[in-house]
């Protein structure tokens, strides 16, 4: 290994001073903890909460547009709805028109679930709005959706 390629140790720290990336990573797992805390009384995490917010709609949800929307892949889908299954809260049934797919809905008690979460996602939304500079996420929010 005599001929091992040297990074400088400058180069570290710019990635490390620098990369959208690791700063987005960071934050992300710093704000997924916040509120898994927040919601632990509940038995949720803050994954849980958001894919059940995404059942929250008038008609039952297809997978591939919940996966979308969550940026997951169906297969994570799957295995993120099992334990939201076994608990009663979300039902998956096949879909009408195509036996292969499934629809996914939320049940009564996922319902009831969901609506004493939202109190506590409120109010630990807003202490963290009140962090950002201007006192609210609308800049932030635009500016990773233009990373999208």
């Amino acid at each position: 290994m005599s001929n091992a390629i040297e990074i400088p140790f400058e180069t570290t720290l710019l990635v490390r001073d620098t990369c959208l990336c690791l700063h987005v990573q960071r934050a992300a797992r710093a704000l997924a903890r916040r509120f898994d805390e927040a919601l632990r009384p509940l038995g949720l995490t803050n994954g849980q909460f958001s894919l059940m917010m995404s059942l929250n709609r008038p008609e039952p949800a297809p997978m591939g547009p919940v996966a979308t929307l969550l940026a997951i892949d169906q297969t994570t889908l799957t295995a993120a709805l099992k334990p939201l299954e076994r608990r009663g809260w979300v039902n998956i049934v096949p879909n009408p028109r195509d036996r292969r797919a499934r629809l996914l809905t939320l049940t009564p008690s996922g319902k009831a679930m969901l609506a004493a979460a939202v109190p506590i996602w409120k109010a630990t939304h807003a202490v963290l709005e009140e962090r950002l500079p201007d006192g609210n996420g609308d800049r932030l929010r635009s500016d990773l959706a233009a990373l999208l």
